[in-house]
């Protein structure tokens, strides 16, 4: 073999070899980051071997993120109409408000349910001539509790609290009362609505021997066309979408980041969230990203260009600071994973647009404190549902 033989061989095996390691640059640089242990040796130090990047590392569990359905940002320069929305076309970046997120880890159990309440029930006094059974109480209401769309509970006072609960086993009430919720997010009670609760209500009286005292028809439809039309103009769900400027991220890569910031994993594939601080209180912040990527076979061979912040206005307390907390966890976790916060439709949120949502929140906050319907509360959680 010449020398020019050899010398094309060799030339022809090292742009071969360029060849098959750029490939594998290339491949390496598009794969989704995903989620890496950090290992320490007895000196607390990362162990030799491990990349010590600090987007890589995870400190105690990888939770798993679990989904839930997007939500828009529906705040509008007013609060006029749930339904409205910013204009987000700002490509300033946001810087985080410095509002430490330090709740613990631990999703709280619900709260014990609520007795009715006349600021959004319609409510009928049962009276009755003795005592009557929980058990009794309880093998006579009816199949459903709801009439329409709208939750329907029968309670009884009880003797020992004096307190409405609903009726419990072993325990016996000389009073009772049976309520339908006079709104919701499905609309205000109709007549026919009314008109079932009315039958439904008089058939469970009949079987436990109570006499119902129903009041006026017009004026509760009335009442509840109100209390609709006031939710309807107060309603307020914000969402922000974080998405990836190069490399996409792996659900598990995801849920690193987001876990330490306090979110833990919620009850859907694909879904986090970020628990409250009080008891039987709401989710501060709901994080999701695709459930068929939470479920793959093998999640962090899988792709996400984007992921889902969402807060639900009318179900946190004013004294969470949830939306400066939501502004915080998402300026975090762009500058964490790479990425760029903007709306649904990709465009970049600037700092005044925030301040501007934000302004809007408290307006909104003072109107529902105004009808005793305060974010958070168990009344607003009803309504707002």
């Amino acid at each position: 073999m010449s020398t020019l033989q050899i010398s094309l061989a060799i030339i022809g095996g090292l742009v071969l070899a360029g060849v098959v390691a750029y490939n594998a640059w290339i491949t390496r640089k598009s794969a989704p980051r995903t989620a890496v242990e950090r290992v320490q040796d007895g000196g607390g130090h990362p162990a030799a071997g491990v990349d010590d990047d600090s987007e890589n590392a995870v400190y105690g569990n990888d939770a798993r993120g679990s989904g839930t359905r997007r939500i828009d940002p529906i705040l509008g320069d007013g609060l006029d109409s749930p339904s409205g929305g910013p204009s987000m076309a700002d490509d300033e970046r946001l810087p985080p408000p410095q509002v430490p997120v330090t709740l613990s880890h631990v999703v709280n159990p619900p709260e014990k349910k609520a007795s009715l309440d006349a600021l959004i029930d319609v409510i009928t006094p049962l009276s009755l001539e003795g005592e009557v059974s929980g058990d009794a109480l309880l093998a006579a209401l009816p199949g459903t509790r709801r009439v329409g769309s709208k939750p329907f509970a029968v309670e009884g006072q009880s003797e020992a609290t004096g307190e409405w609960e609903t009726p419990r086993p072993g325990q016996r009430y000389r009073a009772l009362q049976a309520g339908v919720q006079l709104a919701n997010r499905s609309g205000a009670l109709n007549d026919i609505e009314f008109s079932e609760f009315v039958v439904k209500v008089q058939a469970f009286s009949d079987a436990v021997g109570a006499a119902p005292d129903f009041p006026d028809m017009r004026t509760e439809v009335a009442r509840a066309r109100e209390l609709d039309a006031f939710a309807s103009g107060h309603d307020a769900q914000l969402g922000f979408t974080l998405r990836a400027r190069r490399a996409a991220w792996s659900p598990g890569y995801v849920a690193q980041h987001a876990a330490r910031l306090g979110f833990v994993t919620g009850a859907l594939p694909g879904r986090m969230v970020l628990p409250g601080s009080q008891q039987g209180q709401a989710p501060l912040l709901s994080l999701a990203f695709d459930p068929q990527a939470a479920m793959a076979d093998d999640p962090e061979k899988t792709a996400l260009r984007d992921i889902a912040l969402s807060l639900e206005v009318t179900h946190v307390p004013r004294s969470e600071q949830p939306f400066v907390r939501m502004r915080q966890a998402a300026a975090s976790l762009a500058e964490a994973m790479d990425g760029v916060i903007t709306d649904d439709a990709g465009q970049l949120l600037s700092t005044d647009t925030m301040d501007r949502i934000g302004a809007d929140l408290e307006s909104l906050y003072d109107a529902l404190d105004s009808r005793d319907l305060s974010a958070g509360s168990v009344q607003a959680r009803r309504l707002f549902s």
